[in-house]
């Protein structure tokens, strides 16, 4: 298994975490969970949901397949390429003349006037969606060479440009904060493009493009393309789970009492952490190889990879799982108890975290699996298996919403999150997935989980008892 490549992606995607949870605990400090807040995170939603979903790898599932079986790739890469730029050009034009509609299907429970101030700031963050997706397409041109550093560093580049702003307008009245912060993803986004640009350069990938824009009349690939019109829609659907599932509970959250979309957000973003360097990062370096292996018929060392990464999956993840629970209150006392967040706000985002986290090992163990059923061509399955977890996530959002309010959201999520891993598991083969935890790993890992939590719950009780001194 890759693990240089591994921990290279790993590390440059924390570089960009970390980055990103100093950015939060700057938002929160100057805005806290307040109208504004909430303001912000709904305009910002939709491109960041399309950005999780084609840089987290949807659109790489779909396209990286077909690019590898391509027999003109320059042709067919710029073909796909400028197809979706004018499509999201053209969408991103109708926002900005049209933004309060689309504002209104993000925030169903918010009143007219909210809304008409809301809509200004869906139409600035809107066009980030146009610029994720230029960073996504020459991010799987790299990946195709091997390359992940570029990517997975580059995300910190956006949360610079905002904490930039945050730092800048820190003091300035809420509208003001907002305004920037929409500004500075722009800003973000263009410098994400220089970075991928510059990189493409050095590997001479940019050859390619130019070569498939010269001959572009000459060579057909029309099959090509409606081969990948056949993946991309049941790739994206089946990979962006997670994703749409937090679409909809923020939906679902503006029904609920100010501030419950932010406490979603923050714990969210506290989530997403050990998904993405852990996950995200394995999964992301594997597909090119397990892609190559399926389509050379080199089984046995596709699922030889699959095997290793389980295991290093399972105890990474289980550790963080039982972490984000026993710890969930030191964690966002620490990130964010300051400033406009206050303590009374630190215990409902504690709550919401600690119900994120029973999902995080079925999310991980779902987006390894997942990478067989892409790889070999089967995303309508995927895309299957994601509407059983999303109607199950849904239907247990809206039973939990009222009693348990943002709690229940997330719990739902992570319920999602197990009919996931358990249906994907079955398709890509029970057999296999017996196999490999029919060893004495197995019992390892019972056992380090298990004196890990009893570790960290002493640890908590001491880090408790120092916070309440403070």
């Amino acid at each position: 298994m890759r693990l240089k490549s591994i921990f290279t992606n790993s590390f440059g995607i924390l570089v960009s975490r970390i980055t990103g949870l100093g950015r939060d605990v700057l938002m929160a400090s100057a805005l806290g969970a307040s109208m504004w807040s909430d303001m912000f995170f709904v305009a910002f939603k939709l491109p960041n949901l399309f950005r999780r979903i084609f840089a987290e790898g949807a659109f790489t599932q779909a396209f990286m397949p077909s690019f590898v079986a391509s027999r003109h790739k320059g042709v067919f890469a710029t073909a796909i390429f400028l197809r979706f730029l004018l499509f999201l050009m053209a969408f991103s034009l109708l926002i900005t003349f049209f933004p309060e509609p689309i504002t209104k299907l993000l925030a169903l429970g918010w009143e007219k006037e909210l809304i008409a101030k809301t809509a200004p700031l869906t139409a600035i963050n809107f066009w980030y969606l146009d610029l994720i997706f230029i960073v996504t397409f020459l991010a799987t041109m790299l990946q195709y060479k091997d390359h992940f550093a570029t990517t997975a560093m580059s995300t910190a580049l956006l949360n610079i440009s905002m904490i930039a702003a945050l730092y800048i307008y820190m003091k300035e009245d809420p509208k003001t904060v907002a305004y920037a912060l929409s500004f500075a993803v722009l800003i973000g986004g263009g410098l994400q493009i220089l970075a991928h640009l510059v990189t493409l350069h050095k590997l001479s990938l940019h050859k390619i493009l130019i070569g498939g824009w010269k001959y572009r009349k000459n060579k057909d690939v029309d099959d090509e393309k409606k081969h990948f019109q056949s993946l991309f829609l049941p790739g994206i659907l089946g990979n962006s789970t997670p994703q749409i599932s937090a679409f909809i509970d923020t939906l679902l959250a503006t029904f609920l009492m100010t501030g419950s979309v932010s406490y979603l957000f923050y714990a969210n973003r506290v989530f997403q952490l050990p998904l993405a360097i852990i996950a995200i990062a394995t999964a992301t370096v594997l597909f090119p190889s397990v892609s190559k292996a399926l389509k050379n018929n080199n089984e046995t060392e596709a699922y030889k990879n699959l095997n290793q990464a389980f295991w290093l999956l399972a105890f990474l993840l289980g550790g963080a799982m039982v972490g984000g629970i026993l710890l969930a209150e030191p964690i966002v006392w620490l990130l964010f108890e300051r400033g406009k967040f206050t303590n009374v706000q630190t215990f409902e985002t504690v709550n919401v975290l600690q119900m994120y986290m029973v999902g995080l090992l079925p999310f991980g163990l779902a987006k390894l699996f997942s990478l067989f059923l892409y790889a070999s061509h089967r995303h309508r399955k995927a895309a299957k298996i994601a509407v059983y977890s999303l109607i199950t996530s849904v239907t247990f959002s809206l039973i939990l919403m009222y009693p348990l309010g943002a709690s229940g959201l997330a719990l739902a999520g992570s319920i999602g999150g197990w009919v996931l891993f358990i249906f994907t598991v079955r398709e890509v083969g029970t057999k296999r997935f017996w196999k490999i935890v029919r060893s004495k790993r197995s019992l390892y890992w019972l056992l380090a989980v298990l004196l890990f939590s009893i570790l960290l719950y002493e640890v908590n009780l001491l880090l408790l008892d120092m916070i309440r001194e403070l």
